[in-house]
């Protein structure tokens, strides 16, 4: 938890499930909205860089320099990281290949679990919202975004595998939930739905019947036009206002601030 500003986790153990998308099409939302807005991109893949055309292995700073400041990172080291978008007020902290290598030269170290929190705590007078793209796997980067976030929402793709993913999310957060000493709230959120599979909607009952307490309750739907906002390098909400895929989304955001409104009474 970072005082002074909302910070959303998007996980899921497996890839593909729309983690991306739902971060980008969040972050666009609230900018649009006037919300200061910083895309933490956790994921050594990239992907939410490469999204707003930013290769980050030609940037001479990223999150990785964020990591190997460690605790003695600054506001203006961060703030130095920071790469814009076409919005204003939305931010990108890129990645880089060089975070797959984290594991191995900070796992040892005390302390390691808390470095994204600090570094957004540095920058909280400049953001109302940070929003964390995860890895699919556990280690000291998923393990910093779950520890620095006030809600994980967790994009599970309405399919059988998928549930098999959200299984092992749950797990991991298990797991964290006690070495972190921290309890997780987190909103469960169906993706990709298409009403005319009958897998689909056989995993959505799945879903709604095993999550009941933790699942929001609308659907994004599958929707072309996330994959033509990708190429234009642009977020759903400027790029195609008017899509299904965009209403949904608009509805999941006013859901989890509607929660963040309750939990702060």
């Amino acid at each position: 938890m970072v005082i002074g500003v909302v910070v959303w986790t998007v996980a899921n153990h497996k890839g593909g499930v729309g983690k991306t998308t739902t971060t980008v099409t969040l972050g666009g939302l609230l900018a649009q909205s006037g919300q200061r807005v910083i895309l933490v991109d956790t994921d050594p893949q990239a992907s939410l860089s490469y999204y707003f055309g930013v290769d980050s292995e030609e940037l001479s700073s990223s999150l990785y320099n964020v990591f190997m400041a460690g605790k003695s990172v600054t506001k203006e080291g961060v703030l130095d990281c920071l790469c814009p978008t076409k919005l204003d007020s939305l931010f990108i902290l890129p990645a880089t290949m060089a975070l797959a290598t984290l594991d191995r030269k900070l796992g040892t170290q005390g302390g390691m679990g808390l470095i994204l929190r600090q570094a957004l705590d540095l920058i909280r007078d400049e953001f109302d919202y940070a929003i964390i793209d995860c890895p699919p796997v556990l280690g000291v980067l998923m393990i910093n975004a779950l520890a620095a976030c006030d809600r994980v929402v967790i994009p599970v793709q309405t399919e059988f595998l998928a549930l098999k993913g959200l299984d092992r999310m749950m797990h991991s957060m298990e797991i964290m939930q006690k070495s972190l000493a921290k309890t997780f709230a987190y909103t469960i959120v169906p993706t990709m739905y298409d009403k005319r599979v009958n897998a689909a909607t056989e995993a959505y009952s799945t879903l709604t019947r095993t999550h009941k307490e933790s699942i929001w309750v609308g659907l994004i739907p599958v929707d072309t036009r996330f994959r033509d906002a990708s190429q234009a390098q642009s977020p759903p909400s400027v790029y195609c206002p008017k899509s299904r895929g965009v209403f949904a989304y608009a509805k999941l955001l006013s859901y989890l601030q509607k929660l963040e409104t309750q939990n702060e009474r």
